[in-house]
C-alpha cells in the first residue's frame, strides 16, 4: 500500500467553522447511556454487525496460536492455521455446543473437552471419539462457524456477521492510506496495556475522547502546549470514521514566551511518556539558540514547535524509523482517530495511544471495559525485549495512568453518576464538541434513528 505523501494529511479535512452542522443533532438523550433496552438494540444492530479490534496480529505469531475474543455473552476464538491465515469461528463445538478454548493458548488442532470432537485450525471436523458409537457423519457439514477475520495495521478485526462486507470497505481507502503512513503495524506496546472495568457506559468514553474542549478544566496544564484557539483544529470525516487534529504549540506568546514554551515540552513526559526520548536532542538544539549569557533567541522562522519537530524526526530517524511520509506537523501533532464504533486513537510520528471500550460483559449499561494500550515505534531486536506485558486491573483505582489519563479516569464515572439522574432527559454538546454528535449521529443510523 503506497503511504501519504508529505503534507498530504490536510487534504480532504475542513477547520471547524467550514464543516456543515446543520444536520447534526447537539441534544443528546442520557437514556442512552443508562437504559438497558438501548444497549439491546446496540447488541443487536451494531456489536453483532460491525468490523471491531480483536486484538494485535503479533499476539499469534505462529500456526496453531489462538485467543478468544468476546462480546457481550458472545465468544469467538482467532486461531492461526498452518498456512499462516488467521481464521475466526464461534467458539463452540458443533456437536452440542461446548466451549472449546478459553483465554488464549498454542495447539495442533482444537478439540473439544466435552467429547472430544477434534477440530482443525481451518475448522474442518477431523475426528470424533468412539466413531462407532456416533453413526455416520458428514465432517464437512460438522465444520466450525466461520466468521469474518482480517487485519489492518497491525490489528486484528473480527466481525461476527458471516456476511459483512469486507474490512477494507467499512475502513475505506483514506483512513488505511493516511494511517499506514506511521507504520503503526511495526509499533509496539510499551510501558502501558492495561484492560479495567470502569463505571460508565462505553460511550462516555468515547466521547471523552472525541473533543478537546475538557482539556480547560480536566487538563489545564496542557494549555501551555496545545493550542485551543478557535479555528485551529482541523477534522476529516471518511465514511463512519473520523480524525481531528489541533497543532501542538502556543500562539499566545504574549501569554507564553519562549522559555514558557519550552518548559511546557519539558514536562510533556508526565503527560505523554515516549516524549522523553526526544528531550535530549530538543534540548541540545534549543541551547544552540541561546547567547553566552543563556539567554534565548529564535531565528525568523524558527520556533519552539519546529524545534521540537527537528528533535522528533532526527531522533526517530536515528533510529531506524522511516518518516519520510509524514509532515513536519506530524512529528508534533497528535492526530486523534476513530474508528467506529469503539477504537480511539491518539498518534503522531513514532507513537499511539490506543483507548478502546467494549459495553460490560455483565449488561449493565451503566459500567463498561477499556483497554489502554501506549506503543512506540521500535527496531525490530528490541521489540520483543521492551514489550508491555498485558494488565487486568481487579482494584479499581489501583493502577497508575499517567497523569492525562488518570485525570479522564476519574472524570468519566463522575459523568455517567451525572447522566443517572432521572431529572436530566439529555445532555447538551457545543461547536467544539462537533465530534461528539457526528458519532452520535452514525451510531443513530445502524439503529435506524435517523
Amino acid at each position: 500500500m503506497n503511504t501519504a505523501a508529505p503534507a498530504d494529511w490536510k487534504t480532504g479535512t475542513q477547520a471547524l467553522g467550514e464543516i456543515d452542522v446543520d444536520r447534526l443533532s447537539f441534544s443528546i438523550s442520557t437514556a442512552r447511556y443508562t437504559a438497558p433496552e438501548y444497549q439491546a438494540r446496540e447488541r443487536e444492530r451494531v456489536w453483532m454487525k460491525v468490523w471491531q479490534i480483536a486484538g494485535r496480529v503479533d499476539e499469534l505469531p505462529r500456526p496453531g496460536d489462538w485467543k478468544v475474543h468476546a462480546i457481550f455473552d458472545q465468544s469467538f476464538v482467532i486461531v492461526r492455521g498452518q498456512d499462516g491465515k488467521l481464521r475466526g469461528f464461534v467458539n463452540a463445538c458443533r456437536h452440542r455446543g461446548n466451549m472449546l478454548c478459553q483465554g488464549k493458548g498454542h495447539a495442533g488442532r482444537l478439540t473439544c473437552p466435552y467429547h472430544l470432537w477434534t477440530y482443525g485450525l481451518d475448522g474442518r471436523l477431523l475426528a470424533v471419539a468412539r466413531p462407532d458409537l456416533v453413526g455416520d457423519i458428514d465432517k464437512d457439514a460438522h465444520r466450525l462457524a466461520e466468521v469474518p477475520v482480517d487485519c489492518f495495521a497491525g490489528f486484528i478485526f473480527l466481525n461476527p456477521d458471516p456476511e459483512a462486507a469486507p474490512l477494507a470497505d467499512f475502513l475505506g481507502e483514506d483512513v488505511m492510506r493516511r494511517l499506514d503512513a506511521y507504520r503503526l503495524g511495526e509499533m509496539t506496546p510499551v510501558g502501558m496495556d492495561v484492560c479495567e472495568s470502569l463505571e460508565c457506559n462505553w460511550k462516555v468514553v468515547m466521547d471523552a475522547f472525541a473533543e478537546g474542549y475538557h482539556i480547560i478544566g480536566v487538563h489545564p496544564e496542557l494549555l501551555s502546549v496545545i493550542d485551543l484557539a478557535a479555528g485551529n483544529s482541523r477534522h476529516g470525516f471518511f465514511g463512519d470514521h473520523g480524525m481531528a487534529c489541533s497543532p501542538f504549540e502556543v500562539s499566545r506568546t504574549q501569554d507564553f514566551g519562549l522559555e514558557a514554551q519550552v518548559e511546557g515540552i519539558r514536562n510533556l513526559p508526565g503527560t505523554f511518556p515516549t516524549v522523553a526520548e526526544v528531550l535530549p536532542r530538543f534540548e541540545a538544539l534549543v541551547d544552540a539558540n541561546r547567547d553566552a549569557a543563556g539567554g534565548l533567541a529564535l531565528p525568523e522562522g524558527v520556533t519552539v514547535r519546529s524545534l521540537l519537530q527537528q528533535a522528533t524526526r532526527e531522533t526517530l530517524s536515528a533510529k531506524g524509523l522511516d518518516t519520510s511520509a509524514l509532515t513536519d506537523d506530524q512529528m508534533s501533532d497528535n492526530q486523534g482517530w476513530f474508528l467506529f464504533p469503539n477504537f480511539f486513537m491518539t498518534i503522531r510520528a513514532g507513537e499511539a495511544t490506543v483507548i478502546m471500550a467494549w459495553p460490560h460483559p455483565d449488561g449493565d449499561p451503566n459500567r463498561c471495559i477499556w483497554r489502554v494500550t501506549a506503543y512506540m515505534w521500535l527496531p525490530e531486536p528490541m521489540r520483543d525485549q521492551l514489550r508491555a506485558d498485558p494488565v487486568t486491573v481487579s482494584e479499581p483505582g489501583s493502577y497508575p495512568y499517567f497523569l492525562a489519563l488518570q485525570q479522564d479516569y476519574e472524570q468519566m464515572p463522575r459523568q455517567q453518576a451525572g447522566l443517572r439522574n432521572r431529572g436530566l432527559s439529555h445532555m447538551s454538546i457545543v461547536k467544539e464538541e462537533m465530534s461528539i454528535a457526528r458519532f452520535h449521529a452514525v451510531l443513530d443510523r445502524y439503529l435506524g434513528e435517523s
